[in-house]
């Protein structure tokens, strides 16, 4: 029996040690670690990474997202769509800039936002959707991009968890008015510490962001909008640009261990185990199967040291925090019952044939018993 992590950041970073710690060391000898050369790199490579024209690093995720809200001028009186079923970071990023959230259940096939529910939730006040391309794959953006069309809507793709996905050939992060990414350690492409990424193809609005992550200026001390403090530390861009040339291929290799988790998975009767659409390029931030014992199966693979997690298992709608919604329990059906038998595996480039194999064998075991 080995101990299966859920993700192994010490493997990727010893495998790339030398260069990142020889780009960091660039940046300390140069003492430039606000803006400079690495982030201008970093907006540079990324943006052809995404099929954008532009690319704004900016301190974390739910910055972005934020940012994205703030320079799009919506605010309070406005609201704003997104699925129930995300990281509390989506529906954080609305409230912060005084709009509401509206909450629509998740589709039943691929856990991404449900198309109808879009439709049934805009009314007058509605000012933007934020689609989540959760788990790595896209949402339906052709569909969505009509509705926002038709009705007048700004999209913003929450693309935190899909860095390199794409949907037709069309990367995530370029569908929309704007897209945000967090580079949060764990993600495909991760820093060692916050960090995130706005990307647009339009350029007032690239221009506006710039200005908005570092107080309101476009040149120093002279403010033309109260702006914040959230640009991408020097830093964190040094370690993003040695990453980012792997990420291709990590991508990949994050693909053919969910191909294997999915065959060697196919014959248990209890798992349900992830769909990809038709045209979608999944990156399998995370690979999530459903089990009717959910519980019973995680404390199960932890005692044998298989370190598998749980994402969300308290929806957004039924968070504390929220409760000035007036939502309840019954409000999404489906992303109340996802929540209660979703399981997360280890899934990591680095992970092994046989290491999956351990995973994929324990489960088996469990499902034995519980038969």
């Amino acid at each position: 029996m080995m101990s299966i992590p859920f993700v192994d950041l010490k493997t990727q970073y010893q495998n790339l040690k030398e260069d990142i710690n020889q780009r960091m060391q660039s940046v300390m000898e140069n003492t430039a670690f606000i803006l400079g050369d690495e982030v201008s790199l970093f907006e540079k490579k990324f943006a052809e990474f995404t099929q954008s024209k532009h690319c704004i690093g900016v301190s974390s995720g739910t910055d972005a997202l934020q940012l994205a809200l703030r320079v799009l001028e919506i605010g309070p009186g406005d609201e704003v769509i997104t699925v129930a079923n995300t990281f509390i970071a989506t529906s954080l990023a609305i409230s912060y800039v005084g709009a509401t959230p509206v909450l629509v259940d998740c589709d039943k096939e691929d856990y991404t936002i449900d198309v109808e529910g879009i439709k049934k939730a805009i009314t007058d006040k509605t000012k933007a959707i934020i689609p989540v391309h959760l788990y790595g794959q896209p949402a339906r953006m052709k569909e969505i991009k009509e509705i926002a069309t038709e009705h007048g809507l700004y999209i913003i793709e929450d693309a935190c968890q899909a860095h390199g996905a794409s949907l037709d050939g069309i990367s995530a992060g370029s569908f929309g008015d704007i897209g945000c990414f967090s580079f949060y350690p764990g993600k495909n492409l991760g820093g060692y510490g916050d960090g995130g990424a706005i990307t647009t193809n339009d350029e007032h609005i690239a221009e506006k962001l710039r200005m908005l992550r570092e107080y309101g200026q476009k040149k120093k001390y002279y403010h033309s909008s109260k702006g914040m403090n959230n640009r991408l530390d020097a830093l964190q861009a040094a370690i993003l640009n040695v990453k980012l040339d792997h990420l291709a291929d990590w991508n990949e290799s994050r693909r053919k261990a969910a191909a294997l988790y999915t065959e060697l998975l196919s014959d248990i009767p209890q798992i349900e185990t992830p769909h990809t659409r038709e045209g979608a390029e999944h990156v399998f931030h995370l690979y999530v199967i459903r089990h009717p014992e959910r519980d019973k199966l995680l404390t199960y693979l932890h005692e044998k040291e298989v370190y598998a997690g749980i994402h969300y298992p308290v929806p957004i709608h039924l968070q504390e925090a929220y409760v000035d919604l007036d939502y309840h329990k019954g409000s999404f059906p489906i992303t109340e019952a996802y929540a209660d038998t979703i399981l997360s595996l280890p899934l990591f480039p680095e992970i092994t044939e046989e290491q999956i194999k351990e995973v994929v064998s324990c489960i088996k075991e469990f499902c034995a018993k519980e038969v």
